[in-house]
């Protein structure tokens, strides 16, 4: 496996309870060759999260502090980090989740065996606070195409990884703010590239936190709506069967 630099995504926002453990994540991983670049989203915390990232950034030049002067959700703020990125490799990472110590490594090896341009994991559900499972780990399948992407998104940022060699650098739509802006990003992706393949191995802990925009799945039919409706400009009958589907398969990936 080469040695090329890894560029990790972090957008922040009121991060400073969970941050520092993302962060050892990182520090942990067995692959070096790494530069992480969190962003501050204007925390309306007094910078408590800032500090936190402040002290990790003053002992390891790896980890890259950028302080956004204007709040512009995690799509604004990932384009950030995405404008200051040196990496061959673009990962993401979120202020709050976990990854395993071998994520970049096993991540990159799948990659080249795949001789894919994106790939992402699978991972565990567990509680924001004590860290307990709280649904069954979510396994990705094997591929996915720009149509299967259109039903569901099996695509969790903190899994996913791509190659710059093998697909321009995208950045996120900012009129999304920070609601589907993800589901957007992956949509565009797969209509350059074929396939993105999935790891079956589970490599990330995702923290599901309560106050969380996505955790109250009505509130995301609207903007699913929006993204096949407006952004992806398809028929009103295909849009209707591709909601239908959506909600289907999301019942039974969050249902205990």
């Amino acid at each position: 496996m080469n040695n090329e630099l890894v560029s990790i995504i972090t957008p922040m926002y009121k991060g400073a309870t969970f941050v520092a453990e993302t962060i050892e994540s990182v520090k942990s991983q067995t692959y070096k060759n790494w530069e992480m670049i969190i962003v501050d989203d204007c925390s309306p915390d007094n910078g408590a999260g800032i500090n936190v990232v402040k002290k990790y950034a003053e002992k390891d030049n790896r980890i890259i502090l950028i302080e956004s002067k204007k709040n512009r959700g995690s799509s604004g703020s990932r384009n950030i980090a995405l404008e200051k990125a040196k990496g061959q490799y673009i990962a993401f990472l979120d202020s709050d989740d976990i990854w395993l110590p071998t994520f970049l490594e096993e991540q990159l090896k799948f990659m080249k065996e795949k001789d894919a341009a994106l790939v992402f994991s699978s991972y565990y559900r567990i509680d924001e606070n004590t860290k307990e499972e709280i649904l069954s780990p979510f396994i990705v399948p094997e591929k996915v195409t720009y149509k299967s992407l259109l039903k569901t998104c099996p695509i969790f940022p903190s899994t996913a990884i791509y190659d710059l060699s093998k697909v321009k650098k995208y950045f996120f739509n900012e009129g999304m703010g920070s609601m589907r802006d993800d589901y957007v990003y992956w949509l565009a992706m797969l209509k350059e590239i074929k396939y993105a393949y999935g790891n079956k191995k589970k490599l990330v802990y995702y923290r599901m936190r309560k106050t969380s925009v996505t955790a109250n799945k009505k509130k995301v039919i609207y903007p699913q709506w929006n993204v096949l409706r407006n952004v992806e400009k398809l028929p009103i009958l295909s849009c209707v069967y591709y909601i239908v589907c959506w909600a289907f398969i999301s019942y039974f990936k969050y249902r205990k």
